[in-house]
């Protein structure tokens, strides 16, 4: 299967890469981490501007139309900075939610950037990041309400909207919880990557809208939760890029004993390694990214494997970033812990790997 980018793809990964440098490099990302908010106003405007808020979207409304292999190249320099910013919790999980539970009228303003949206699934305890959904839903004197807790809802003290998964007595469902930061439900705690901010949302007998088709979607936020997955890996394959790139450069001009660390055979077994498990990273993430795209039968499958696999390299690379550079790896003037970090965060969210493991395995063992 050929993997190579179109011409447009290499243009979209460019300009990103170009607006990243200019606008929001990695001094950007280090002056969000003891904001609140986590962005600023000019960089969100600048980034609607672009366009890149409706690239998921559907052209009837209003977005570009693109898809999940489109995305890769975003995400992937997104990752490199690390990029500080709602983008992930708005333009594509929030996006691919609204999309997926057919939510029309809400895809038109995540497109144009005048709301921004998220999504509540993960909920503390082991296993599918779907399953372990204990938060509910009841429906009281004609409204329905919501008791639970949602401890990581990325970006959700400043979205204009959460959407929460919550079982019902059909099975799983979706409900619309408005302005939860301002409602004081959300409120931003602390987290593994200050770049990444992230919420805690609580909800004890909340009023919110039911949205999505009738039924049990459980379904629909597993193909979430999978896509979800997807751009995560993505992301990480830009960060652990910049991670290797970051220690070659420093074992360049590290001098030890009158020779470039470079020279060492050691430091050239630790590059190799992280450039192995890089390679091996992308394959899997353009994989299941394009499986997604086409809906191909292998698409959960293939991003079970991307996220099992991709954060703990992520994990790897970025923890041999911070041996190569020795004692200076640890110290926050370097860039190594702002990679590993993410490689962390990542890991945890939508469930860390070894979860994903146990996904893999169940596609294997099911009888034929």
């Amino acid at each position: 299967m050929e993997f190579t980018f179109t011409e447009d793809q290499d243009h979209l990964r460019e300009a990103v890469r170009d607006f990243l440098t200019r606008a929001a490099d990695v001094s950007y990302s280090r002056s969000m981490i003891d904001d609140p908010r986590g962005f600023t106003a000019e960089s969100w405007v600048q980034i609607v501007e672009l366009g890149w808020p409706g690239l998921l979207v559907p052209e009837r409304f209003g977005g570009l139309g693109l898809g999940m292999v489109d995305l890769v190249p975003v995400l992937e320099e997104m990752g490199r900075v690390p990029f500080a910013g709602p983008y992930l919790s708005s333009a594509v999980l929030a996006t691919r939610a609204a999309t997926l539970l057919g939510l029309d009228a809400r895809l038109v303003a995540l497109a144009d950037g005048s709301t921004r949206g998220a999504i509540g699934i993960d909920e503390e305890g082991h296993g599918n990041v779907v399953d372990r959904v204990r938060c509910r839903a009841s429906r009281k004197t004609g409204s329905w309400r919501l008791d639970g807790v949602k401890p990581i809802v990325i970006d959700g003290h400043t979205a204009d909207w959460v959407l929460v998964a919550a079982r019902t007595q059909q099975g799983l469902g979706t409900f619309l919880v408005e302005n939860p930061g301002e409602r004081g439900l959300a409120v931003g705690v602390p987290s593994w990557d200050g770049t990444r901010k992230v919420a805690r949302l609580e909800l004890h007998g909340v009023e919110a809208e039911p949205v999505g088709p009738e039924g049990d979607q459980t379904a629909i936020w597993r193909r979430i939760v999978d896509d979800g997955c997807v751009a995560l890996c993505a992301e990480l394959i830009g960060s652990m890029e910049a991670a290797h790139h970051l220690a070659v450069e420093y074992a360049k001009v590290r001098v030890v004993f009158d020779r470039p660390i470079a020279t060492f055979q050691v430091i050239k077994h630790k590059a190799v390694d992280m450039l192995h498990r890089i390679e091996l990273a992308r394959v899997g993430t353009h994989f299941a990214a394009w499986a997604a795209e086409v809906d191909d039968p292998r698409r959960s499958e293939a991003a079970a494997m991307a996220k099992a696999y991709v954060p703990e390299a992520a994990n790897f690379v970025a923890a041999e970033c911070i041996q190569i550079h020795g004692g200076v790896g640890f110290t926050w003037d370097c860039d190594a812990h702002l990679h590993y970090k993410r490689a962390k965060q990542n890991d945890l969210l939508f469930g860390y790997h070894g979860i994903h493991r146990e996904r893999v395995a169940d596609f294997y063992l099911q009888p034929a």
